[in-house]
């Protein structure tokens, strides 16, 4: 009997796998390879249900990341935040501290319609020019009353200090672009893949709209030093705000929802989008919009513990960038 049951989970296991190499259009290089990642991605479900036992506020689950190891994983994540330096601090157009004004409990411009659906990276280390449009968009949302998709293709051909796929950072993107027209989402398509600068494209915000960006809780004498939590929430109050976390741990790996309160430390490796913060169950949290696509997390987004111990280094970075809606598309 129990022989029977063992089989029929292991034909259960294999089913599983099966339907997930189908659903995530998994193609690997001979039987060997697939073994390997099959192998993988039963011991990561089976880590799964013991963490989801734990009674933890957040749950992990399976995405398009399971059947890696967490090495594999930081390969194919796209970690490309380089870190800023404090001879960039002279460019900052001044920091961004909390003056005593009141707080909001809740913040959620996704649903204050300052935030783009959800897009996806691929394995470009490109992760920095989606932190720096998505807080582009929701700031010239915020100035114009309009909603538009900003080209991250543009960035990575384009923005020369950053890297392409090989890494970048928010501020340098910025400092590009308020020199330039930006370009619209459908005219200069993501490609995943660093190219030849284009310059035939339809603007979404016209060379002068960005016109520089603000350092969230520092100056120069505390660069090194995180924002604090008002700093941060007085940030958010007014727009999303570009940060770059530690995402290279299991526990990021494999978010699928509710509020993450550990296993994530402070080593930046990858840009996102702040885009509001409130509480769940009694846990404080950061709402982060992620580039990974809609089947990683919660539907893309993840909820990062908002505690006193700067968790995924959330507030080691915080820059926002500065836009005028007086000019003109």
């Amino acid at each position: 009997m129990k022989s029977a049951i063992f089989a029929s989970a292991l034909a259960l296991a294999s089913a599983d796998y099966e339907s997930y190499k189908a659903k995530y259009g998994k193609v690997y290089n001979g039987q060997e390879e697939d073994e390997q990642h099959r192998a993988t991605y039963k011991l990561n479900i089976k880590m799964y249900k013991e963490s989801n036992k734990l009674g933890l506020p957040y749950q992990l689950g399976p995405n398009q990341f399971t059947d890696l190891t967490q090495e594999q994983y930081k390969v194919q994540a796209g970690l490309g935040h380089l870190p800023l330096d404090p001879d960039d601090y002279p460019l900052v157009l001044g920091p961004h501290f909390h003056d005593g004004e009141n707080l909001a409990d809740y913040v959620d411009w996704v649903s204050r319609g300052a935030v783009t659906p959800i897009k996806d990276q691929g394995q470009c280390g490109s992760c920095w020019s989606f932190g720096t449009t998505g807080g582009i968009e929701g700031a010239w949302q915020i100035a114009s009353g309009s909603l538009t998709s900003v080209s991250e293709q543009q960035l990575v051909d384009c923005s020369l200090r950053n890297l392409g796929c090989q890494g970048g950072n928010a501020a340098w993107a910025i400092n590009y672009e308020k020199g330039v027209n930006l370009a619209t989402e459908t005219s200069y398509p993501y490609k995943a893949t660093k190219g030849t600068c284009e310059a035939d494209f339809a603007t979404a915000i016209p060379q002068g709209g960005v016109t520089g960006y603000k350092s969230v809780g520092k100056n120069f004498a505390i660069f090194f030093l995180p924002a604090t939590i008002p700093d941060m929430m007085s940030a958010l109050q007014q727009q999303p705000v570009s940060i770059a976390i530690q995402a290279d741990q299991t526990s990021f790996q494999s978010y699928k929802n509710g509020v993450l309160t550990d296993g994530c430390g402070q080593q930046l490796d990858h840009a996102v989008l702040a885009v509001g913060y409130g509480q769940k169950s009694g846990n404080d949290y950061w709402l982060v919009k992620n580039s990974w696509g809609t089947s990683w997390g919660s539907d893309g987004y993840i909820k990062i513990g908002r505690g006193e111990e700067n968790l995924c280094g959330v507030l080691s970075q915080p820059i926002y960038p500065v836009v005028s809606a007086s000019v003109t598309v």
